[in-house]
């Protein structure tokens, strides 16, 4: 008897003891898991992580991070597409796992974007399913569906579909317009965090290496949403054109000529892609201001005024559009617009002005930069008090020049050589020596430029 009660009792404790240990076993299983995670140990890591996951799911949220790792890995190397899929649905998984349990250290956005993206790249679904998954990321947290592969693939969808008869030319457009939209709003975010790098730089101050970081992840990302900028024009292509986009909204005018939203829509399309002669524009534009006068239909009669000749007309038009515009990359197309019609009629400062409130509403617009650093070369002659300081005028335009490319690389090309040839015309290095002067040394540029230009080191 009294045996077997002392073996009731250690068979108790044993049990407790097994129990306490496996209630304290999540730190020791995933020490050990996150180990081989990190020497990229994959396989090793592989079975462990899921196990931190399945019975400790929300120990940490390293789990969820390593577990993406090696099993993105293992969808890289998978041989077979029955064991890819296997390891792609867990992979999905995992991230809907980390959003519910960590939703504050997870974004939507970024989450539904990635399952969107590693379907399409592994063609899992049909276009609408693909099509739904990212809109999904959009509309539901399009602040953080950023991925420039992402939205391509977003409106890619749309125009195969469109192309099988699935959807109308109309949802082509929209999808357009907001996935551009949301390009230039991430470009605009780069082009912001770049500029001070760049005044900096061109300061001759020193850079800390996270300010070199930084500077190289904003040129890649104007890069990337340069690219599919491209790529979205080129997809759309004639879709686009006035003999599309007439018969479109013809068909509807009489229909929906009280309609505000469809007038603003079809003023925008065509206004955009300068269906300006054809007499459905000036409908539209007339109609669209006498129900809601706005940023669109002042712009469009600008545009009508311009094309008249009364260019004091249109000028008032314009500054109307800007004052009511909200979008400020359409607020910036409108004072580039204006700026350029100063610039045509020798108003460089007023000009200037305009393409400074330009690129203030759309840091990325390189080619406003452009169009100062041309005003400036052309007064070369003009603002220079000696014939070095005249030269020196160039320094400035080639400073402008270059910003336009590096804040807008679909211009960069032409940027960069416009720069270039405006350092050739600039003074020389021995022609700095000869004059006295040294690397560093500020002039003073008089006349509407007004600014101030150090001479580089050559």
């Amino acid at each position: 008897m009294k045996t077997k009660f002392i073996a009731l009792v250690t068979g108790a404790l044993l049990g407790s003891g097994v129990l306490s240990a496996q209630s304290n076993d999540c730190p020791t299983m995933a020490a050990l898991a996150y180990d081989d995670a990190k020497a990229k140990n994959y396989d090793a890591a592989y079975q462990p992580l899921l196990e931190v996951m399945e019975n400790c799911p929300d120990y940490s949220l390293a789990t969820y991070q390593y577990l993406e790792r090696v099993l993105q890995d293992k969808i890289d190397n998978a041989s077979a597409d029955a064991q890819k899929n296997e390891y792609i649905n867990e992979l999905i998984s995992v991230w809907e796992k980390r959003l519910e349990l960590y939703p504050e250290k997870t974004s939507k956005g970024k989450v539904y974007g990635d399952i969107a993206q590693l379907k399409y790249d592994n063609e899992i679904g049909t276009k609408e399913e693909l099509y739904n998954a990212y809109d999904r990321a959009y509309t539901e947290d399009s602040e953080n569906f950023t991925s420039a592969k992402g939205l391509y693939a977003y409106f890619d969808l749309m125009v195969e579909m469109q192309d099988t008869g699935e959807r109308e030319l109309q949802d082509v457009f929209d999808i357009y317009d907001r996935v551009m939209a949301k390009i230039e709003e991430e470009e605009n975010d780069a082009a912001e965090d770049l500029a001070p790098l760049i005044e900096k730089q061109e300061a001759g101050e020193e850079l800390t290496s996270k300010e070199d970081t930084q500077i190289k992840y904003a040129e890649i990302n104007l890069n990337n949403y340069n690219m599919v900028k491209n790529a979205l024009n080129a997809k759309l292509g004639a879709r686009a054109d006035c003999d599309n986009l007439i018969p479109l909204y013809e068909k509807d005018f009489e229909e929906r000529k009280s309609d505000v939203d469809w007038l603003q829509n079809a003023n925008a399309r065509l206004s955009a892609k300068d269906c300006t002669e054809d007499p459905l524009f000036f409908q539209v534009s007339e109609a669209l201001h006498q129900l809601e006068p706005s940023a669109n239909s002042a712009f469009s009669l600008g545009q009508l005024a311009e094309a008249d000749g009364d260019r004091a007309k249109a000028l008032e038009y314009y500054n109307e559009a800007a004052e009511l515009e909200e979008d400020p990359s359409d607020q910036a197309r409108i004072y580039y617009r204006i700026a350029s019609n100063y610039k045509e009629r020798g108003s460089f400062g007023q000009a200037r002005t305009y393409y400074r409130r330009a690129i203030q509403a759309r840091p990325s617009m390189g080619t406003a930069y452009l169009q100062i650093a041309n005003m400036i070369a052309q007064s070369a002659n003009n603002c220079g008090d000696t014939p070095f300081n005249k030269r020196a005028v160039y320094w400035l335009a080639a400073d402008y020049a270059a910003r336009a490319g590096r804040v807008d690389p679909s211009i960069s090309s032409n940027a960069n050589q416009a720069a270039a040839s405006y350092r050739g015309r600039a003074p020389q290095k021995s022609e700095v020596f000869q004059a006295g002067r040294s690397a560093g040394e500020a002039i003073q540029i008089g006349c509407w430029i007004g600014e101030t230009v150090r001479i580089p080191q050559m």
